[in-house]
């Protein structure tokens, strides 16, 4: 009877992680960003990277993901290589843009991500759950502390590619 228990008990937990592994597959794949609307403190809200944002985000098969967001029309460096770009050039680039890299999984509704390295450092080893909708073609994931400041929250919508 013990032994019975063991092997039922077993069994149950296999399954739990065959219904967690179908969630992540659900997410494999190439995704275009199609928008990330901003939440501010005030209520107000905003496309943090403007009206034509650009946006990849790849989740692989094994468990990693790379996630990158850029304000269309960013400006060129008037200088010689990125190292020697103005004041104003690095501000612009850092504030329309995004980026970081690590692995994923999924528990219930929620993406988690396991940040090992953002262009906004203060994700870098951190985890984020972030709860997501599957519709079709399409995804979006709401981020409850956003990048773009203290007390934002934003919605990142995206279209799987073909």
């Amino acid at each position: 009877m013990k032994r019975l228990a063991l092997l039922v008990i077993s069994a149950l937990a296999l399954g739990a992680g065959t219904a967690l592994a179908e969630g992540a597959k659900d997410l494999v794949g190439t995704w275009q960003l199609v928008s990330n609307v901003v939440t501010k403190p005030d209520g107000s809200k905003t496309d943090q990277f403007g009206p034509n944002p650009h946006g990849i985000l790849y989740f692989e098969s094994n468990g990693h993901y790379v996630l990158s967001i850029m304000r269309d029309g960013l400006p060129k460096f008037a200088g010689k290589g990125r190292e020697n770009g103005s004041a104003d050039e690095n501000k612009s680039v850092i504030q329309g843009s995004i980026s970081h890299f690590g692995t994923y999984s999924v528990d219930g509704d929620k993406i988690v991500f396991n940040v090992e390295h953002a262009t906004f450092p203060n994700w870098d080893g951190t985890s984020s759950k972030r709860p997501y909708k599957i519709a079709g073609d399409e995804m979006s994931f709401f981020v409850p502390s956003a990048s773009a400041g203290a007390g934002s929250s934003s919605v990142v919508s995206w279209k799987r590619q073909k």
